[in-house]
């Protein structure tokens, strides 16, 4: 990277990034997003970017890039995979919105953010609003029901993410942009046929044991131990359970990147462990937290 582009960037205020670091660095490259910033030119790929989308599914931000190309009138293009060198992730790029996979579960949620805040830092993306779609385990809900996060929580319901930097637990707040989630909660009445709530949303480590389900391989605990929890957990304002959340919230805060979670519940954790919808039913609770976060790009692009 040339000396101008880094001057450029560090005259940029700490959005997306705050590492002292990248500015020395020659190159960077972006591996698991098959970027670098000596291959190519990420601020003429990306630098119009104002709408940044994420997913657990490679095959969900296609799908969900294809749709969001027909409601901005896009839809006569291609939209190849921007990452079509790796299988780690998948990112599709439709006029001024991206989307990204993120794969399963904190860690890779984590690699994925890394990578993707610096592709913002260097693309000198401006006046970015990120959102995470979803899906998620509802507590005392009715499936289908999307729940726009107010609080991601952890599994003792406390708003935070904990890490370990160098053997020491480091811990960061989850605080969402509760304007960006209110607005979200407005625009769901114009889509009536489901019904939408703004509640605590519980990110675990675990999709077995770590969320009270007895149907994993190993269980340690009884019925009345999960209840309890369960119990406990609504008691607190959680109202879904996922993966994600909590290192989202966290690294978007860092990021300083507006920042919202919107999951739809696939089933009542109250009420069982597993999920008896059919396909059909799935593929459509599916669709609906891209159809409020479709909605809500369309208000707001220019």
């Amino acid at each position: 990277m040339s000396n101008r582009n880094n001057e450029e960037e560090s005259s940029q205020s700490s959005t997306y990034v705050n590492n002292p670091h990248l500015k020395d660095m020659e190159e960077d490259v972006l591996y698991h997003l098959n970027l670098a910033t000596s291959t190519h030119d990420l601020h003429e790929m990306f630098g119009d970017v104002k709408f940044v989308c994420v997913g657990g599914s490679p095959q969900r931000m296609k799908s969900f890039s294809e749709y969001i190309a027909g409601e901005l009138g896009l839809a006569d293009a291609e939209y190849p995979n921007i990452c079509g060198g790796t299988d780690r992730y998948a990112m599709y790029k439709t006029g001024p919105v991206l989307s990204v996979s993120h794969g399963i579960g904190i860690p890779s949620m984590s690699v994925m953010l890394h990578e993707l805040n610096k592709l913002l830092y260097h693309a000198r993306c401006t006046d970015i609003t990120m959102i995470r779609m979803g899906t998620s385990g509802g507590i005392g809900l009715e499936p289908g029901t999307v729940v726009v996060t107010k609080q991601a929580v952890d599994s003792r319901f406390q708003p935070r993410f904990k890490q370990t930097v160098l053997g020491k637990s480091v811990v960061w707040s989850t605080e969402l942009d509760s304007e960006l989630a209110e607005e979200l909660l407005q625009y769901s009445k114009e889509l009536p046929e489901f019904n939408t709530i703004i509640g605590n949303t519980m990110c675990t480590m675990d999709f077995y044991e770590g969320q009270a389900r007895m149907d994993g391989s190993f269980c340690s605990f009884t019925e009345e131990d999960k209840k309890k929890y369960l119990d406990e957990a609504h008691t607190a304002g959680v109202r879904n359970i996922e993966m994600e959340s909590s290192v989202f919230a966290a690294m978007c805060k860092r990021g300083n990147i507006p920042a919202a979670v919107v999951c739809v519940t696939l089933l009542d954790r109250l009420k069982g462990d597993q999920i008896t919808c059919s396909p059909d039913v799935l593929h459509n609770y599916e669709k609906r937290p891209q159809g409020l976060v479709g909605l809500y790009i369309k208000k707001h692009e220019k």
